[in-house]
């Protein structure tokens, strides 16, 4: 069995620390830093992400020293190490020496060193340095004490269009086609004379006079995920072979579009995420719940870490807005609520010179005697207690379906609107589940469905025949499915389906569509008299469909045409719904309730106050005020709030931003049952 968190929180409860810089400050800020860390209750740092010019200042010398020191300092204070591979950003003297190592964009520019990413996932001087300084590190520290967990690369994303990308590209599509004339047909190529007569004539996406074939970009986008899988596990095989006793993990991004994060978890011990909200983004409190879901769901259902977020404001946007005092403290028990056994940041001591010196940090430069680090201090000592916390699970019923094959191929170009977001799409239905307090799952059409009594597809533009043979028979068994617009349209190549949409699930549907109406006003629709929606009409956006009903009940029709907008149907034992426009927030709230009393489906408090958010994670009851007032949360029974030991009766009170953890007595509440 190989390790995992639970290796690392084992003794520890829940993880509390951050990436940790010390090659950016002199030797004796060391001793400073790990004084600092104790008195915080940090118990796990980051290092060397990006310390490969330190480890390495010309090829093939290493510099080891220092670093030996920082983990005999970090280990002497307590604090456990997530050791980095630094292949993230190689140092100026590879890109000068090997300048094939740079990456190279779409019109052919390379992408020089002086920032960071600068290298190519094909390039094989790349990946024989990369796995050189791998090596090296793990013959050293494998068996270091303060070391308990590998973390490979940063951020992976990095795309190249070279002429070494070109020929591994080639090399990949030799493998999944075999014949050229497969891959003359998987493309399409009859279209605009592109039909290819040799291997070599195949390229990369570059820039060119028009719109590039859509299905050599699917497929490219295939590829470089892959590719830079390929570097990951390269350098995880390393790692495993000198410490298969020690977890090994990757950073993810959220919903990052290039990577398909499902191939990848299987691939790694620990599922780790970055996750910086935007604080003005008035949904950002339910996209990080999202967000967080996906991290639980790519672990499995096991628990997972956030490996970065920030303290404060973060210095990459337009406008930074710094976090009012308890949001750090409210969106760290927001992941933990939802399944995260790690809580750590960018970064421990704020960088005073660099690309990220207005980046906040833990500890901020104005030292540690500030409300910032007070604020740091206190979270650390309320995560201590929640110690027995770590390794509990949370439960979902309900499951939101994504695909990254489908959202690479539903956001190409000369589609009939860009106003479809696969992400805002996904966000639109989720939304008023957390409302709701009604805890999801991400998952694709491809997963087992069975747990699940309700699973909504908000848009899968990309549904192969047996991924829609999965729906229809979960429906038929019983399930409930809610399938949104523009769903079920393209096969795996990106080749539309002929005849009525959507194709592969108009059986199970009960209705079929032939033609996409975009709308460049409010879309104005009614419910039928008979299905008791009030007020009787609603508003959409954006999307209109020519539907038309094959056996399903109409819900809601378009006011323009009378045609359908809404169907419900029966089919097996199950219900199917199709929700052929993008109703209003309001609308699809009132939509939602319908779906999950189809699937008897009930949050984990009735009546949520707006802006609470709801979540049962072992035997504990989370309840988080995103809001700016104090609110009161009625629930039945007694309880006790951990975090404060205060016993509670049939409600608590919630301060702005502010979180209560209930343990509920036996025989009351509705929190579930504890489970690891």
């Amino acid at each position: 069995m190989r390790p995992g968190l639970h290796t690392v929180t084992e003794g520890r409860g829940l993880l509390f620390g951050g990436d940790y810089n010390p090659e950016q400050w002199p030797e004796h800020v060391w001793a400073e830093d790990a004084a600092l860390m104790r008195a915080a209750g940090v118990n796990l740092v980051t290092v060397g992400v990006f310390s490969w010019g330190r480890l390495e200042p010309s090829p093939g010398e290493r510099d080891f020293a220092w670093l030996d020191r920082v983990l005999e300092l970090m280990h002497g204070a307590g604090v456990a190490v997530d050791l980095a591979t630094p292949t993230a950003s190689p140092p100026p003297w590879l890109g000068h020496r090997w300048p094939e190592t740079l990456p190279v964009d779409e019109s052919g520019t390379t992408l020089w060193y002086g920032a960071r990413n600068q290298w190519c996932p094909s390039s094989p001087v790349y990946r024989e340095r990369s796995l050189a300084i791998t090596t090296a590190l793990a013959e050293r520290y494998a068996g270091h004490p303060a070391v308990v967990m590998w973390h490979v690369g940063n951020e992976y994303g990095q795309v190249c269009h070279c002429d070494l990308s070109a020929a591994h590209f080639r090399r990949w599509l030799r493998a999944r086609y075999r014949e050229l004339d497969a891959l003359n047909e998987a493309w399409g190529t009859t279209f605009w004379s592109q039909h290819y007569s040799d291997w070599d004539e195949i390229l990369p996406p570059r820039t060119a006079p028009y719109i590039v074939n859509p299905s050599q970009r699917l497929d490219w986008a295939r590829f470089c995920s892959d590719a830079l899988l390929a570097q990951f596990t390269a350098e995880r095989d390393v790692l495993r072979a000198h410490s298969p006793d020690k977890p090994i993990t990757t950073n993810y991004m959220g919903f990052f579009k290039p990577v398909d994060y499902f191939a990848w978890a299987p691939e790694q011990d620990v599922i780790s995420n970055d996750w910086y909200p935007d604080p003005a983004d008035p949904r950002f409190p339910a996209r990080a719940a999202l967000t967080h879901d996906l991290m639980r769901s790519l672990a499995g259902g096991r628990p997972w870490m956030l490996m970065e977020q920030a303290a404060g404001a973060v210095n990459w946007r337009p406008h930074n807005l710094p976090k009012p005092p308890g949001q750090l403290r409210l969106e760290s028990f927001q992941a933990v609520a939802r399944g995260a056994d790690g809580l750590c940041y960018f970064q421990w001591r704020q960088s005073a010179f660099g690309a990220e010196r207005f980046h906040s940090a833990m500890l901020p430069l104005a030292g540690p005697d500030t409300a910032a680090h007070d604020e740091v201090r206190a979270h650390g000592r309320e995560l201590h207690a929640l110690s027995d916390v770590a390794g509990t699970t949370v439960r979902a019923s309900v499951a939101l379906l994504h695909d990254w094959h489908s959202w690479w191929a539903a956001e190409e170009r000369a589609r009939p609107s860009d106003r479809l977001s696969v992400t805002e799409q996904l966000t639109d239905y989720y939304h008023p589940l957390w409302q709701r307090g009604v805890t999801v799952d991400v998952a694709r059409p491809s997963s087992e469905l069975t747990p699940y009594r309700l699973v909504i597809a908000p848009q899968l533009f990309l549904l192969d025949e047996a991924g829609a043979a999965a729906l229809t028979g979960f429906v038929r068994s019983g399930g409930v499915l809610v399938v949104g617009p523009f769903s079920g349209i393209a096969d795996a190549r990106g080749h539309l389906y002929t005849g009525r949409f959507p194709a592969p699930l108009r059986e199970v549907l009960g209705v079929s569509g032939e033609a996409w109406r975009p709308a460049d006003r409010a879309v104005h629709c009614s419910w039928r008299d008979e299905t008791g929606f009030t007020p009787t009409s609603f508003t959409a956006r954006d999307w209109t469909e020519t539907l038309r009903a094959d056996g399903a009940e109409v819900i809601a029709t378009f006011d323009a045409d009378g045609g359908p907008a809404v169907t419900r149907h029966e089919f097996g034992a199950g219900v199917a719904w199709y929700v052929g426009t993008l109703p209003s927030a309001a609308a699809l709230s009132e939509l939602t309730a319908r779906f999950l009393a189809d699937a008897g489906v009930a949050g984990v408090l009735p009546d949520l106050p707006e802006d609470v958010e709801a979540v049962a994670r072992g035997d504990l009851l989370f309840l988080l005020n995103h809001g700016d007032g104090t609110v009161s949360v009625p629930f039945d029974g007694d309880a006790v709030d951990v975090l404060t030991g205060s016993p509670l009766r049939n409600g608590a009170t919630l301060a702005p931003r502010g979180v209560a953890i209930l343990r509920q007595h036996a025989g009351t509440g509705t929190a579930g049952p504890a489970t690891r």
